[in-house]
């Protein structure tokens, strides 16, 4: 069961990855998932440790705030539209570049000027990122077309396109002083917020909705994050999958 599962995975993976998607993008997580759950150390995952890129939860928020203290520090991002970038540095010098799905771009990437070609850190440094572009602030399908379009031709410019940088996937800091580091080293950052209270999210939530909030970026709503390090790890050990100490607010 679980090497028929495998397959599917891989070949759904695979025709993604040449522009020719079968299954959209929660159908494809749900099958991930379903493998993960069968058989996590099958030789898909094995290969795909080394830049873990999953998408995140969305609309449960509920569930996610469930179990917190009030007063849990949170962090409030915008949700840009565009593709999912891992960078990885090794040494200070940028080495691979994959999207969600594993496909190497790279060459594609290093062509982005928000993207730091080095960076004063020595060992393994990996990064996540939002590929899009800014000027289509409102119209924020565009902004992840042209992103696609950009990773999947040969020929495409990239003058158009930045990239945001907002997380540390292999870090130790808490998130806000995860950005604040990753701003110091040259990387475009998001703008964010930090609330005290979990009750002034819906706040944020109705904000962004009625466009008085991260209206300059293309959007399709909001990502809470846990700023706590030692609370994000806590969660990755409950939960089993480490996106659920953030999650994504769509409308």
């Amino acid at each position: 069961m679980s090497s028929y599962l495998e397959e599917r995975v891989k070949w759904y993976d695979e025709n993604y990855r040449s522009g020719n998607a079968l299954i959209t993008d929660k159908q494809f997580d749900q099958l991930e998932r379903n493998l993960l759950r069968i058989d996590p150390n099958c030789d898909y995952f094995a290969n795909k440790k080394a830049l873990p890129l999953p998408s995140l939860p969305k609309d449960n928020i509920e569930e996610f705030l469930e179990g917190l203290l009030p007063d849990t520090r949170l962090i409030i991002e915008p949700k840009i539209d565009g593709c999912a970038i891992a960078l990885q540095y090794q040494n200070g010098n940028l080495e691979k570049c994959i999207t969600r799905k594993g496909l190497d771009v790279t060459s594609k990437i290093k062509a982005i000027p928000d993207v730091p070609s080095t960076v004063k850190v020595q060992g393994l440094f990996q990064v996540r990122g939002e590929l899009f572009n800014p000027s289509e602030y409102e119209r924020p399908t565009y902004s992840q077309r042209q992103a696609g379009g950009y990773l999947r031709s040969r020929d495409s410019k990239s003058d158009h396109l930045s990239f945001c940088s907002f997380q540390i996937i292999n870090g130790k800091l808490n998130q806000h002083d995860s950005l604040k580091y990753l701003k110091k080293l040259g990387f475009t950052i998001p703008e964010y917020k930090s609330c005290n209270f979990t009750s002034q999210v819906q706040i944020y939530r109705q904000q962004w909705a009625n466009k008085k909030l991260f209206n300059n970026y293309p959007t399709d709503g909001i990502v809470v994050k846990i700023n706590s390090r030692k609370l994000q790890l806590i969660r990755e050990k409950s939960y089993g999958t480490y996106p659920f100490w953030q999650t994504a607010i769509k409308f």
